[in-house]
């Protein structure tokens, strides 16, 4: 491989890697020039409200995102433990292969690599978490809202 050929794939993975940089930075560039051309004419921007349902969405394409990461990454410690058929030496235990991956070191497949697919699959796991949580405290918020201010004061639930 020449010297050219490895600048071109370097600055194409580059370029590739920073597109999505790009675009949320326009994005937002959009959102700001927008932002002030209605201050301008003495508006605000109406507040977003956050939803929950934004976090349960996320939570599950992350979670399972990491669990196709889990299941396509899986068989490389099978492969890898397959190439490297360990050869039982003289009272010194299994030879390693030449990889440097012994097929004793690997229970079920399960390897290092498996980080990638466990990382994504535990943090939308989170976010599920996280939505199930807030659902409980907007249920309970919803709750002491549905009565009126002056409703709440005759029950005795003012707040102090």
């Amino acid at each position: 491989m020449g010297m050219f050929e490895a600048l071109l794939s370097v600055f194409v993975i580059i370029i590739v890697f920073s597109i999505p940089f790009a675009v949320f930075a326009f994005v937002r560039y959009l959102r700001y020039k927008e932002t002030i051309a209605l201050a301008e004419r003495g508006l605000l921007r109406p507040e977003r409200r956050r939803r929950n349902q934004d976090t349960l969405r996320w939570g599950i394409v992350i979670m399972m995102l990491g669990l196709g990461l889990l299941c396509g990454l899986w068989p490389l410690g099978f492969m890898a433990s397959s190439s490297n058929v360990a050869i039982e030496g003289p009272a010194s235990g299994p030879v390693v292969g030449e990889s440097g991956v012994s097929s004793s070191t690997l229970p079920f497949g399960i390897g290092p690599w498996m980080v990638l697919g466990i990382l994504p699959f535990f943090f939308g796991l989170s976010l599920i978490i996280i939505y199930w949580v807030n659902k409980r405290e907007d249920a309970e918020e919803s709750d002491e809202e549905a009565i009126p201010r002056h409703k709440q004061v005759e029950l005795g639930k003012e707040e102090t």
